[in-house]
C-alpha cells in the first residue's frame, strides 16, 4: 500500500511538471513580440487589436528571423512581413490560410460529396469518404458556403476554419424540412431561375443572371417569362396567370399577405430583391398550407440565415437608388436591413420620363391642355428590416417588416379669361405596411414545427381640392389583416413528409368617399373571420414523386364550409421522360373592384373590397393540368395542357370598357390551353423559346351575349430569349414577346351613341367582338462585372425595353365626343416605348 500511494505522488508530481512546462510555451502574442525585439533588434508595426487576443506557443529560440516570421505565419491569421532588417509588418490583408473541416449531420454521421465553396474567389471542392475537405491559399478575408442536398447550408469566414494546430473544424448542417421538394432543373431559362420537382418555379436571386430587359432580378417581372403568365397592360400590377386578374394572385412577403405591388403604378416590383433569397411560383397544384389566390401563389422568402459575415450593397440606376445590409450583432443574432428610393425628384432621366408618361397617360394628370399651367411631384420608397435569432441549433426566431410607398402630388390652374381662373391640388398615396414573426422548431430528427404571426395593412388615399368653390373630395380604401399559422411536419423516413396544420385570418376592409360641399359621406366597413385546417404527405422515391392535400375552410360569418383537395404527382418513365399531373380547388375572400365613377385622380381605379356571399360571393377555381417532360443533356421540353374553371367573379372586378362598364353581375370564366417551352442550357449559354395557346371566355347568366371572350383572352403569346457568358464577367441576354391583342369592344358602326336619360352614352357593340394589333417587343441587357478590392465586387447592367421602339397598343375603349354627341372617340392607351436604363452596383 505504501509503494502504490508513493507511486501516485510520483505520477501526480510528473504530470503536473510536463502540464507547467507545456502550457509555460503558451504566451500572449504581445508579450512574444516584445521578447522577439529585444532577441533580434528589430521593430514590430501593428495595430493592437489585431494581437491582443491571440495566444500561441513560443518560437524556438534557435530560429533565425525568417524562420520566426515563417512560423508566426503557420501559426496566426496574421500576416508578418520583413520589410527589411529593421521592421517587421503585422497585418490582416493579403493573407492566405489553409482550411480543412469535416462535415457531418446531426448524428455525427459524415456527409460524402459535401460542396465548399469560397465565395469570393470562385473555387470549389467536395467532402472525401470521410467527410473531410482541405484548402490551401485561401484569402483570410474568404468566405464559404458549405452545402448538401436535404441539408441547410451554413457560410463560414474563413478565420473560422482556421487553426494553428491544424485541426479540422467540425461543421454540423440541420436537416431541411423541404428535404423531399428537390430540384428538378438547375438552371430554368438563366441562371437563377430553378424548377423543383412540384411544378413551380425559383427564382434564386443570388445566383440570377439577367433576363432581357432588366438591369436587376425584378421579382414580378422576371416571372412573367414563364409560359402563362402575362400582363395584358404590360404592368406587374396586372399579372395574369393562365387567364386570371391580379388580384387572384397570393402574393406572400416572408409569410405576410400584401395588398400591394408596384411602384410607378405597376412598372416596377415594389420587393426589393437584394435581400430576398428566393421566390416561389405556383400556378397549379399547390400545397394545402396556401389558399386565397385562385390564379397562382407568389411566395417571396429572404435569406433565413445567421452568417455571422457583415456585408452589404449599394446600387443606382436611372429610377432608383438602394442599400442593403446584413449586420452581425451577436454569434446567434443578426440584423438585415434594405432600403430603396426614386431620385426622380433630383434627377428627371429619359427613363423616368417615359414610365411617367406610360402610367399617367389618359388621366388627370397628362390631359393636353394649352391653357393650363400643372406641376406634379411623383416620388416612391420601400424599406425592410428582418431580425434573425438562433437560440440554439433546434429553436430559431425571425421578426420583419416591410414597408412600400408611392406618393403623388399634383397642381392645376386653368385660365378661363382675363378676369377668371380654375385652381386645383390633388394628391395620392399608396402604402403597404407588414410585420411578421416565426418560430421554427425542430424537436428531434422527425419532428420540427413553425409558428408563424402576420400583420398588413394597405392605404390609398386621394384628397382633390378645388379652390374657388372650396370643394374638397377625399376617397380612402383601407385593408387591415391579421393572420396566425401553426404548421407541424413529422417526417418517418428520408422519403415521407407529413404536413398538419391550422390558419386564422381576420380581415377588415374601409372603403369612404366624402365631399364638403355639397356635404355627401359615404363609409363602408366590412370584418370577415376565416378558419382553415389542412393536411397533406409528400412522398419522394426513386422515380415517383407526390402530394396529396385537404384543406378545410370554414367562413364564420356565413357559416359556410370549402373544401379543398390538392394533388401533385410526377411519374419518371425512363431517364429523359416524365409525366406530371397536377389539381387543385381554392377559394378566395377579398377582390378587387373597378371604380370607373370614384376612381383616384384616373390614375388608380381599383378598390379592396370583402365577399358578402351575396352580390360578391366567395370566388372559386378548380383546375387540373397533365403534362410530359423530356429532359436530356441539358435540353429541357415540356408540355402541359391545363382547363381551369373560376366561379363568383363579378362584373366590377374584370374592368369591362363596354356596356357592361357599370352593371353589376356574377359569374365565371373558363380558361383552357397548352404552354410549351423548350430551353437548351450549357456552361456559357441558355435559350429557349415558349408558347402559350389559350381559350379564355366568360359566362354572365344575365349578359347578352352571355358568353364572350375574357378581357385577357390572349390566344397566342411567344416568347425567345438568349443568354451568353461573353466572358467570365460579361453576360449578354436578348429575347421577344409576340402575341395577340387585348380584345375590346368597338361602338355600333353608324349609331355609336345612345340616350339614356339625360345621360349620352357609347352604344356598344357585342362585347370583345375586336381584338388589337398584335403585340411584339425586344428587349435586351448586358452585364459587366469586376472587382474594385479583394472583397468589394461591382457590376454595371444595361438595359433596354422595346429596343425597337415599337408602337403596341394595350388597351382601346371609347367616349362621347364632347363636342359631337352623336360621334364616340377612341381612347388608346401605349405600351412603353424604347426604354433604356442603367445600373451601377457595389457589392462587399
Amino acid at each position: 500500500m505504501m509503494l502504490n500511494k508513493w507511486m501516485i505522488y510520483l505520477l501526480v508530481c510528473i504530470g503536473s511538471i510536463c502540464y507547467g512546462q507545456n502550457t509555460a510555451k503558451k504566451a500572449p502574442l504581445t508579450a512574444v513580440i516584445i521578447t522577439l525585439e529585444k532577441q533580434f533588434n528589430i521593430k514590430f508595426s501593428y495595430a493592437v487589436e489585431d494581437v491582443a487576443t491571440i495566444e500561441i506557443d513560443k518560437p524556438n529560440t534557435s530560429f533565425t528571423l525568417q524562420e520566426t516570421i515563417d512560423y508566426l505565419n503557420s501559426k496566426t491569421i496574421l500576416n508578418f512581413k520583413a520589410l527589411n532588417d529593421r521592421y517587421v509588418t503585422v497585418s490582416v490583408l493579403n493573407k492566405t490560410i489553409s482550411i480543412c473541416g469535416i462535415v457531418s449531420d446531426e448524428k455525427k454521421s459524415r456527409l460524402v460529396g459535401a460542396s465548399v465553396f469560397v465565395n469570393n474567389i470562385g473555387r470549389s471542392t467536395i467532402t472525401d469518404k470521410n467527410g473531410t475537405f482541405n484548402l490551401q491559399n485561401i484569402p483570410i478575408a474568404a468566405t464559404l458556403t458549405i452545402s448538401y442536398v436535404g441539408f441547410e447550408s451554413r457560410q463560414f469566414s474563413a478565420n473560422e476554419l482556421f487553426s494553428a494546430q491544424n485541426n479540422c473544424k467540425e461543421i454540423v448542417l440541420s436537416t431541411k424540412n423541404e428535404e423531399l421538394n428537390q430540384v428538378l432543373i438547375n438552371v430554368y431559362l438563366t441562371p437563377g431561375l430553378q424548377k423543383y420537382l412540384d411544378g413551380s418555379t425559383v427564382l434564386n436571386t443570388k445566383k440570377f443572371g439577367i433576363l432581357p430587359g432588366l438591369i436587376e432580378p425584378d421579382i414580378l417581372q422576371s416571372i412573367q417569362a414563364l409560359p402563362g403568365v402575362e400582363s395584358t397592360n404590360e404592368s406587374i400590377a396586372n399579372i395574369n396567370v393562365r387567364g386570371g386578374t391580379n388580384d387572384q394572385n397570393l402574393v406572400l412577403w416572408d409569410n405576410i399577405k400584401m395588398y400591394h405591388s408596384g411602384h410607378f403604378f405597376g412598372l416596377i416590383s415594389a420587393y426589393n430583391p437584394n435581400l430576398t433569397n428566393k421566390v416561389i411560383v405556383s400556378k397549379n397544384g399547390t400545397s394545402a398550407e396556401y389558399s386565397d389566390g385562385v390564379s397562382s401563389t407568389i411566395n417571396m422568402q429572404t435569406k433565413d440565415l445567421v452568417s455571422n459575415i457583415f456585408s452589404g450593397g449599394v446600387g443606382i440606376n436611372l429610377i432608383s437608388s438602394d442599400v442593403f445590409l446584413e449586420i452581425p450583432i451577436t454569434k446567434k443574432l443578426e440584423l438585415h436591413i434594405s432600403g430603396r428610393r426614386s431620385i426622380t425628384d433630383l434627377f428627371k432621366s429619359p427613363t423616368y420620363t417615359k414610365y411617367f408618361d406610360r402610367s399617367f397617360q389618359d388621366t388627370e394628370i397628362n390631359a393636353d391642355s394649352n391653357q393650363r399651367g400643372t406641376s406634379s411631384d411623383f416620388y416612391f420608397y420601400d424599406y425592410s428590416a428582418k431580425l434573425l435569432f438562433d437560440f440554439n441549433e433546434k429553436h430559431q426566431f425571425r421578426a420583419n417588416i416591410i414597408g412600400i410607398n408611392n406618393a403623388l402630388d399634383y397642381s392645376e390652374r386653368n385660365i378661363i379669361n382675363s378676369n377668371q381662373t380654375q385652381s386645383k391640388t390633388s394628391t395620392l398615396t399608396q402604402k403597404n405596411i407588414g410585420y411578421g414573426g416565426n418560430w421554427k422548431a425542430q424537436w428531434n430528427s422527425k419532428l420540427s414545427s413553425n409558428f408563424i404571426t402576420y400583420f398588413s395593412r394597405f392605404n390609398i388615399d386621394a384628397n382633390d381640392y378645388r379652390v374657388e368653390t372650396d370643394q374638397r373630395l377625399t376617397e380612402a380604401n383601407e385593408v387591415l389583416e391579421t393572420g396566425v399559422k401553426l404548421n407541424t411536419h413529422y417526417k418517418t423516413n428520408d422519403n415521407l413528409n407529413f404536413l398538419f396544420g391550422y390558419q386564422f385570418n381576420e380581415t377588415g376592409m374601409l372603403n369612404q368617399t366624402t365631399v364638403s360641399a355639397p356635404l355627401y359621406s359615404s363609409t363602408k366597413k366590412d370584418v370577415l373571420l376565416n378558419h382553415a385546417l389542412f393536411s397533406e404527405v409528400e412522398y419522394n422515391k426513386n422515380n415517383t414523386y407526390l402530394r396529396v392535400g385537404l384543406r378545410l375552410n370554414y367562413f364564420q360569418k356565413f357559416e359556410k364550409l370549402l373544401v379543398e383537395p390538392r394533388i401533385n404527382i410526377r411519374q419518371k418513365l425512363s431517364d429523359q421522360f416524365a409525366l406530371k399531373l397536377e389539381g387543385e380547388f381554392k377559394n378566395q375572400s377579398t377582390t378587387q373592384i373597378v371604380d370607373f365613377e370614384d376612381d383616384f385622380l384616373g390614375v388608380e381605379k381599383r378598390r379592396w373590397v370583402l365577399v358578402n356571399d351575396k352580390d360578391i360571393p366567395i370566388a372559386t377555381s378548380k383546375q387540373g393540368s397533365f403534362g410530359v417532360e423530356f429532359n436530356k443533356d441539358k435540353l429541357n421540353i415540356e408540355a402541359t395542357g391545363f382547363y381551369k374553371i373560376v366561379d363568383g367573379i363579378t362584373a366590377s372586378n374584370q374592368g369591362f370598357y363596354n356596356s357592361f362598364q357599370y352593371t353589376t353581375a356574377n359569374g365565371s370564366y373558363t380558361a383552357k390551353g397548352l404552354e410549351f417551352l423548350a430551353n437548351k442550357t450549357a456552361r456559357q449559354y441558355s435559350v429557349w423559346v415558349s408558347y402559350t395557346f389559350s381559350i379564355n371566355n366568360y359566362e354572365f347568366d344575365t349578359f347578352t351575349p352571355s358568353t364572350f371572350p375574357n378581357n385577357a383572352d390572349i390566344r397566342h403569346s411567344v416568347s425567345l430569349g438568349f443568354y451568353y457568358n461573353i466572358l467570365k464577367n460579361l453576360k449578354l441576354a436578348v429575347g421577344g414577346i409576340y402575341r395577340n391583342g387585348s380584345p375590346y369592344t368597338k361602338p355600333i358602326e353608324g349609331k355609336e351613341t345612345v340616350q339614356n336619360g339625360n345621360n349620352t352614352l357609347v352604344n356598344y357593340d357585342f362585347p370583345n367582338n375586336q381584338n388589337l394589333d398584335d403585340f411584339m417587343r425586344l428587349d435586351a441587357s448586358i452585364n459587366y462585372n469586376f472587382n474594385l478590392s479583394e472583397s468589394i465586387k461591382a457590376s454595371v447592367t444595361a438595359g433596354v425595353i422595346n429596343a425597337t421602339n415599337q408602337n403596341n397598343g394595350i388597351n382601346r375603349y371609347y367616349k362621347v365626343n364632347p363636342n359631337n354627341s352623336n360621334d364616340a372617340v377612341q381612347v388608346d392607351n401605349k405600351s412603353l416605348g424604347l426604354t433604356p436604363n442603367v445600373s451601377f452596383r457595389v457589392n462587399f
